[in-house]
């Protein structure tokens, strides 16, 4: 018997474990795979973006330690100036240093791990989980806790438990799409630096400020428009595509390419998500030609990696006992039971790949600071589940700023904590003291402005 459980090893669920354990629970971190970092480690996704508001950091505690000490042994540059001017600062990685850094500091805590397990069904009993099913190479096997943690990225968790749940856009469920990652190697970093700077037209989201990639010493890059238009007359590029966009790793000539775009399928549906796979590794055989062959600094690249699954922004958002808006993001709403905060901006890709989607009201001012309330992480369906990651209670609007690394850490951790509270008593998370979550979360290093 736990006192807390959580599934899923990704960034939320790897942070909320360790502040779980460290604040004193017993606990147990379940994982389909055999690392840690979920979609950062396996899928090829990065760099994380962004802990920042202006200069200032907002996003401390476990998910900032974790970077400082990436840092200290070479795995990460820290946070850099996102040369793209999308926001404020991008922070690059080296995923397999990620890996072992993110499981040394949940046995450090006095976590336990469990890997290659597969959550299958849930048992509730009046309003309570009271033991989950898991499949491993020991066979199917019953693990019980006081209180659960749903990490999955999906709200797997919260669904099989009986949580309600919405997907997509209310108008028509539609979906963001999603992206099959891919690492290339050999790429000729400083080309493309000069590139940049001999023909600023192919960057207009730089609009001229091409001297911004002089801020830092790893690109980020968003552009290529001739380049793209081209190829997509040509017929070398047969899929709709939003832009070029690719982003420097730690490791010289490393980049990640996230430029693939699978629209219309279901992260949920098993045999749609398998279909949006095949065509996203289609669309890769398909780019790294289209790179080799057209993007200035990839003529002698190497596409070494996509992942084992293809990423995914957007599924299922648990109802909590209080959904995020986008009203909540772009006027910065103060909320009693604030747990995070972040300054990344409102970002939807368009689900059809037709419409702009981010309307002017939508926008974030410049320096703008949202909050995330504790309610948005918890239902009154079942009461001793907390939801963390990108599927907290939020609209689909909301969600577009909240679903990034950084804040998936801080609402992890913050959850973390909350489960190792609720064990304290008998398990009911709707009832823990949010002054008490809120000092613990200071005194773990979490920058948070409490009303």
């Amino acid at each position: 018997m736990y006192d807390v459980i959580v599934v899923g090893g990704g960034i939320s669920g790897s942070m909320a474990a360790i502040a779980s354990s460290r604040a004193g629970a017993k606990t147990l971190l379940i994982e389909r795979y055999g690392f840690l970092g979920g979609m950062l480690t396996a899928a090829g996704v990065g760099p994380m973006m962004t802990f920042h508001v202006g200069q200032k950091q907002v996003i401390q505690g476990i998910p900032g330690e974790l970077i400082d000490r990436l840092q200290a042994k070479g795995k990460s540059p820290g946070h850099v100036v996102d040369t793209i001017g999308y926001t404020y600062t991008v922070t690059p990685f080296d995923a397999e240093g990620l890996k072992y850094e993110l499981e040394s500091m949940l046995l450090e805590s006095g976590g336990e791990l469990l890997y290659h397990t597969h959550l299958v069904d849930v048992k509730v009993e009046e309003g309570r989980i009271q033991e989950i099913l898991v499949l491993n190479r020991g066979g199917l096997q019953n693990l019980r806790a006081k209180v659960f943690i749903d990490a999955t990225g999906n709200a797997d968790l919260s669904t099989l438990a009986g949580v309600p749940c919405v997907k997509g856009r209310p108008e028509d469920g539609a979906m963001q799409p999603m992206t099959m990652n891919m690492k290339m190697t050999h790429v000729d970093i400083e080309a493309i630096r000069r590139y940049i700077k001999e023909c600023p037209e192919e960057f207009p989201y730089l609009e001229g400020n091409t001297d911004i990639i002089d801020e830092s010493s790893v690109l980020s890059v968003s552009g290529f428009a001739k380049t793209l238009e081209k190829g997509l007359e040509t017929g070398e590029l047969t899929f709709k595509i939003e832009g070029i966009l690719f982003f420097e790793t730690n490791n010289p000539g490393e980049v990640i390419v996230n430029t693939t775009r699978m629209y219309g399928y279901d992260p949920t549906d098993p045999w749609s998500f398998s279909k949006a796979e095949i065509e996203g590794r289609r669309q890769a055989m398909e780019l790294e030609k289209f790179f080799r062959k057209r993007v200035k600094g990839f003529e002698n690249a190497v596409l070494v990696y996509t992942g084992p699954e293809v990423g995914v922004r957007s599924s299922r958002q648990i109802q909590g006992e209080y959904v995020l808006t986008i009203e909540d993001i772009t006027k910065s709403k103060k909320f009693a039971d604030v747990i995070a905060h972040g300054g990344y901006p409102v970002d939807i890709h368009s689900p059809d790949g037709e419409e702009e989607v981010i309307t002017e009201t939508m926008h974030l001012s410049k320096n703008a600071m949202y909050s995330v309330p504790y309610h948005s992480l918890v239902n009154s369906h079942v009461t001793n589940i907390i939801t963390v990651g990108r599927c907290i209670s939020a609209t689909f609007e909301a969600q577009g700023a909240i679903r990034v690394t950084p804040m998936a850490g801080a609402i992890g951790h913050a959850g973390g904590v909350a489960a190792a509270l609720a064990a304290k008593q008998e398990g009911n998370v709707l009832r823990i003291s949010i002054p008490t979550l809120q000092q613990i979360l200071k005194e773990q290093g979490a920058y948070l402005e409490v009303e």
